[in-house]
């Protein structure tokens, strides 16, 4: 089985209120970091990974993620006519990246109702979902361990990363044993948002999974949990504790991690993309050091 048999779920139907009144008419996953929206670097991703086949779950500003990975035939003549062969060609591959398909969640009814509405696109076969608050960084292989991983075990994969204990209560932890490789662990149980003396490990989930589709079963059948949603969590729980089944595996992430998923994380990643980048590190790099000086 090949990775590009596999479809990928990205969820985009949060209602991003703590970028208000920025997402008021556009959703979150349209905000620009550096000079493309947070879910291009998404999209780019999957695509990298091998995998052609992208469903979009898409609120109620749907809009303009559609149209972003439209083709803009009078944007495209315009910079031809123009000779600006380095912007057209960026703004033809946004839309020539993959075969990208949308459906609508409905009610915000959380991550679990999200991608349960992933049901009749994905069918029968394991697929990958990616958030897009977490932007992972082209260099530092992610996806493709993990595609990699569930092939070789038949497991659901989730991507793990260590975080400084006192911020864990940030995301959901993982409570995991060692499996003899590094980097790959069993995962026995998942916590939401644990106080950090409640933690099972510093080992925090960031926004990658790859699924068997049992997840669908499982969520058609998960009460809402935490703030009256279907926490994809909950059903992660399920499958980790069955006995029966090929278990959760986490690959632990050591490469580099945008997030994007408040006001400050946000203005960070789009210092750290745009100071590491050929065309724009070099102006950015110097003023930085100054600016910093003067704080």
């Amino acid at each position: 089985m090949g990775s590009h048999k596999i479809k990928a779920v990205i969820p985009a139907a949060g209602l991003g209120t703590r970028f208000l009144p920025a997402t008021k008419a556009m959703p979150k996953e349209m905000l620009p970091v550096v000079d493309k929206p947070a879910i291009q670097y998404v999209v780019e991703e999957v695509v990298e990974a091998g995998i052609e086949d992208i469903l979009v779950i898409i609120g109620r500003n749907k809009n303009a993620i559609s149209d972003h990975f439209d083709s803009v035939p009078e944007l495209e003549v315009k910079l031809q006519q123009k000779g600006d062969t380095g912007r057209l060609e960026r703004v033809m591959k946004s839309s020539d990246l993959a075969d990208i398909h949308f459906v609508r969640q409905g009610e915000p009814k959380g991550l679990g109702h999200a991608v349960l509405r992933a049901r009749t696109h994905v069918g029968d076969s394991s697929f990958a979902v990616l958030l897009g608050d977490d932007l992972i960084d082209e260099r530092d292989p992610l996806l493709t361990t993990m595609l990699d991983k569930h092939v070789e075990t038949g497991a659901t994969i989730i991507a793990l990363m260590e975080v400084d204990p006192s911020s864990i209560h940030l995301y959901g932890a993982a409570a995991v044993e060692a499996t003899g490789t590094d980097d790959f662990v069993r995962v026995t149980g998942l916590v939401e948002k644990p106080a950090a003396e409640e933690a099972p490990s510093n080992l925090a989930v960031i926004g990658r999974y790859v699924l068997p589709p049992a997840v669908f079963d499982i969520l058609e059948r998960t009460e809402p949990g935490k703030g009256g949603e279907i926490q994809l969590t909950d059903a992660l729980q399920e499958l980790a504790a069955d006995p029966a089944g090929p278990g959760v595996y986490g690959v632990i992430f050591r490469g580099r991690r945008y997030d994007t998923g408040d006001r400050v994380d946000y203005i960070k990643a789009i210092v750290q993309l745009a100071s590491d980048r050929d065309d724009l590190g070099e102006d950015l790099r110097p003023w930085l050091k100054e600016f910093a000086q003067t704080l």
